[in-house]
C-alpha cells in the first residue's frame, strides 16, 4: 500500500464536502481557520481546500467545543502537541545518528 500520510494530507476536499463529512457549517469551518486551529491550502482562484487529516483534525475541534473546550485552549494543545513530535523526532534523529556512529544495529 502507498504511503497512507500521504493521501491523508494531500489537500484536495472542497468545503461542500468538508461541510457532509463533519456536519460543521461553512461559517464554523471558517471560523477555525480564523482561530489558527486549521490551516486549508488555496486554489489560484481563491477555493480552499482540505485533506483527510484537516476533515479528522475539523471533528475533533467540533467534539471539544461542544465539550466545552474554548478555541484558545484547542491552539494550545495544538502548540504543545507539535512541540512534543518535534522533540521526538529530534530524540529520534540523534538516537540514529549515534547507533550510525558506533555502529549500533537494532535486532
Amino acid at each position: 500500500m502507498a504511503n497512507e500520510s500521504s493521501y491523508k494530507e494531500k489537500k484536495v476536499i472542497t468545503i461542500g464536502i468538508v461541510k457532509e463529512l463533519t456536519g460543521l457549517s461553512e461559517r464554523q469551518i471558517r471560523y477555525y481557520e480564523e482561530r489558527k486551529l486549521i490551516f486549508p491550502d488555496r486554489t489560484p482562484g481563491g477555493s480552499r481546500r482540505y485533506s483527510f487529516a484537516d476533515v479528522e483534525q475539523l471533528v475533533e475541534i467540533a467534539n471539544k467545543i461542544e465539550d466545552g473546550v474554548q478555541t484558545y485552549e484547542i491552539r494550545q494543545e495544538m502548540i504543545r502537541d507539535k512541540k512534543h513530535k518535534d522533540a521526538e523526532a529530534h530524540k529520534k534523529m540523534i538516537q540514529g545518528q549515534l547507533n550510525a556512529r558506533f555502529g549500533v544495529r537494532k535486532h
